[in-house]
């Protein structure tokens, strides 16, 4: 990885940020050795000593940091991520009820969503070039402050053209959160631990959307509906000073891409020419859209064909996302071992194994059984997916890496809002069944393995450096 970030460029001067950040950063001190040995904002530490020959120098960042502070990175970038997630999916739970405040059709609230996904995958593409060009702190700090007055903006909103427009800039707010927070893991890792990063970022995203439609009907219990864009305000407001407080800049100057003529048309290029990266971008976008169709039409398939109650569909998504928790964390030591692209060989075609069991089994009229099991199976295979596409992205890519973190959550998300809708035109006026559901998902699963087998090629990417 001839990207990867050398400690002995990071700057061991304390800038006014670093200050911010890091209140009692070490001082020099010299070692038994005689050289000395400084640290840096991130954590990262640059032994320097009589003969710089001869100094060990780190690969990577974030290989000096504590574990105290990793932990903590991974519950604010988790945390980060998920604020995108939340903002799309937390409201869903009332839709009904707009439908009635509002006295319009079930159609035009469905729009409130479309603009918010529009906003999200739009701000992603601005807001990861511009990490690349000035910084990752100032882009994340002045579009979560966005996403802030954007959700306060939707919980006083008196018509749905305001709501509406209020959605599309909280969908921009939220975008800079999994965006950066990738970013800022490449900056600090490589190599075998970046998988373990990267793999708890997946497990938030992969677990979010699957959660915050049953965190938003439980506040609906509470609060009227107007209630939860303040709750995502809050949540706004503690990201925010979250990362003016904890979060450093990771990506010095002399690393940024806006001197020497790299435009953001450039960087978008340079990721977007690499072969193994638009393998890796179908995949993950085909695995998405494959949650998401799942995500669109179990309330009608499980509440309404198979007649679950609301405690008991609660209990369904809480098994599926406990599917993706194991695929996500067992995938984070295969991909270290095996390669992340066989990892994916293995779970893309379970992705397909398992959608045409589904259908298999409605067919035969196994019942509810016959879809749930098959149905955990293919979420914890996403888990083993999700994972394995960032990493591969984002290793091969470490000086464009919020360039490449946009793309891959633009498409994402908005390949899977195209396709999640398919789920209810495949079914009609006849109602939405696990046949119609798993159509889709097969569909998905099938192009992924194709762009794995004759886009990304395994054989050709080599395996992660330690």
């Amino acid at each position: 990885m001839s990207d990867a970030p050398r400690t002995d460029s990071l700057s061991v001067v304390p800038s006014e940020d670093a200050a911010v950040d890091e209140p009692q950063t070490a001082q020099p001190e010299r070692t038994a050795t005689g050289s000395i040995r400084t640290s840096t904002p991130t954590g990262a530490i640059r032994t320097l000593g009589s003969n710089p020959a001869t100094a060990p120098i780190m690969l990577h960042p974030g290989d000096a940091i504590s574990l105290g502070r990793r932990t903590l990175y991974i519950i604010l970038l988790g945390a980060l991520t998920a604020l995108g997630p939340f903002t799309i999916d937390l409201y869903l739970p009332a839709f009904p009820v707009l439908e009635e405040d509002f006295q319009t059709t079930a159609a035009a609230i469905q729009l409130t969503l479309t603009g918010t996904m529009i906003g999200f995958a739009l701000g992603q593409l601005v807001v990861g070039p511009l990490s690349d060009k000035v910084g990752r702190r100032v882009p994340l700090i002045a579009v979560t402050a966005l996403h802030v007055l954007a959700s306060v903006g939707a919980a006083f909103a008196p018509d749905l053209g305001l709501l509406s427009a209020a959605r599309v800039l909280m969908g921009v707010g939220a975008a800079a959160g999994g965006v950066v927070a990738m970013a800022i893991v490449r900056d600090l890792f490589g190599g075998r631990r970046l998988v373990v990063m990267l793999s708890r970022l997946a497990l938030v995203s992969g677990v979010a959307p699957v959660i915050a439609p049953l965190i938003g009907s439980w506040l609906l219990t509470l609060m009227p509906w107007r209630g939860i864009f303040g709750v995502l305000a809050a949540y706004g407001v503690v990201m925010l000073l979250s990362t003016l407080l904890f979060i450093p800049e990771t990506l010095p100057v002399a690393r940024r891409q806006d001197r020497g003529g790299a435009t953001m048309l450039q960087r978008y290029r340079s990721v977007l020419s690499d072969r193994v990266f638009l393998g890796v971008l179908v995949i993950g976008g085909m695995t998405f859209s494959g949650l998401f169709s799942y995500l669109s039409a179990s309330p009608f398939l499980f509440q309404v064909t198979h007649g679950l109650d609301a405690q008991q569909y609660g209990l369904l998504f809480a098994v599926n996302s406990l599917g993706v928790v194991v695929g996500v964390q067992t995938a984070s030591r295969l991909a270290a071992r095996f390669g992340p692209q066989w990892v994916m060989a293995y779970s893309t075609a379970v992705l397909l194994v398992a959608g045409i069991a589904i259908i298999v089994t409605d067919q035969l009229g196994l019942g509810l059984w016959g879809t749930v099991i098959p149905l955990f199976v293919f979420m914890t295979a996403c888990g083993f997916t999700f994972p394995n596409v960032q990493v591969l992205a984002l290793d091969r890519h470490g000086k464009a890496a919020g360039t490449a973190a946009s793309i891959i959550g633009a498409t994402n998300f908005g390949v899977a809002g195209l396709i999640s809708p398919v789920v209810g035109w495949l079914s009609h006026d006849a109602g939405i069944t696990a046949t119609t559901m798993a159509s889709v998902m097969v569909g998905c699963a099938a192009i992924g393995i194709l762009s794995l087998w004759f886009v990304l090629r395994p054989r050709t990417v080599g395996m992660l450096a330690p």
